[in-house]
């Protein structure tokens, strides 16, 4: 930001392509996926749906810039993208390394396994010795590593680039379990021949936080990503003590901050339009509605037990 309210960097960058180019996964149900149309669906598209909204007036205004795991960081770093929504985990490795900034948990989550139903496999430790399909460049092998050995235990994570040949070697029995989030095990599992013949098993190994990643180099553009997303949580938490007159409440407060931060007045009811509240984002992408009924969990607010806090807006 040159001046209060003045775009700069990022920010005037959008504008003058007149979208945001945003890093997703190469095809995750639920998180992000493509459409033979050519439509994105899943929670992490409508985290890009919404900054569009708000910055663009148009939350179809986004170049869709599928990404690998092992690639997903390094070229958001390198200029290639404004932001990452491509369920990649908060670590402060992550952040150090690569110059970034997590603008905010999109999704909590546990790094889990998607085992055949009749495998005998009913814990991690019963798949000691065995070959496990994990993503290239992930934190799967690290979560493995931490998990298995202090217990005496070992397995051999097979590393693949994109998540379709990941989940092709486990469906072919190349290896004994899929590893990844739950969330997106969830997801792929609905792909699957007969969902039915695969569970995920109960058990975490990990804390997966995924969020909303930017470059550190520009606070202006930080911002407003980090409050797009905080929005959401706050039109939930409104929705649900007041109805609809919380929801348009969230906007307005909002709204009145809008020029301080480069954006119009009416950026985040062009949000809420777009998008709706977290609520209804996870209820179409991973909910019952989107035929996955991944529970909220730790997704629910605070106020239900959850870990998703609605920062106040005023």
């Amino acid at each position: 930001m040159t001046a209060r309210g003045t775009p700069a960097g990022t920010l005037a960058a959008v504008r003058a392509r007149g979208a945001v180019r945003v890093l997703v996964s190469r095809g995750q149900p639920g998180l992000s996926l493509c459409a033979p149309d050519g439509h994105w669906t899943g929670l992490d598209a409508d985290v890009a749906r919404a900054v569009a909204a708000a910055v663009l007036d148009d939350p179809e205004a986004v170049d869709w810039c599928p990404a690998g795991s092992a690639a997903r960081l390094s070229q958001l770093a390198d200029g290639q993208a404004d932001l990452t929504v491509c369920n990649v985990s908060w670590t402060m490795g992550r952040e150090a390394a690569h110059g970034l900034l997590f603008a905010g948990v999109t999704c909590y989550d546990g790094e889990g396994f998607l085992v055949p139903a009749d495998s005998g496999v009913h814990e991690p430790a019963h798949l000691a010795g065995h070959r496990l399909a994990v993503h290239a460049g992930s934190t799967s092998p690290v979560n493995l590593a931490a998990w298995y050995g202090p217990r005496g235990l070992a397995v051999e994570p097979v590393a693949f680039d994109a998540p379709a040949d990941a989940l092709h070697a486990y469906a072919r029995g190349d290896c004994s379990a899929y590893v990844l989030d739950k969330v997106a095990l969830a997801g792929a599992r609905r792909t699957l021949p007969e969902p039915a013949a695969h569970r995920i098993l109960p058990a975490e190994i990990s804390r997966e936080p995924m969020a909303a990643v930017v470059r550190d180099d520009d606070p202006g553009w930080f911002r407003i990503c980090r409050w797009v997303l905080q929005l959401l949580f706050a039109a939930e938490y409104e929705g649900h003590r007041t109805g609809a007159a919380g929801r348009e409440s969230v906007a307005r407060q909002a709204g009145r901050h809008g020029p301080a931060a480069g954006l119009d007045e009416r950026w985040a009811a062009r949000v809420l339009d777009a998008v709706g509240s977290y609520a209804e984002l996870y209820e179409r992408n991973l909910g019952r509605a989107s035929g996955l009924d991944v529970p909220r969990g730790p997704n629910e607010l605070w106020t239900r037990g959850g870990l998703h806090y609605a920062v106040p807006l005023h």
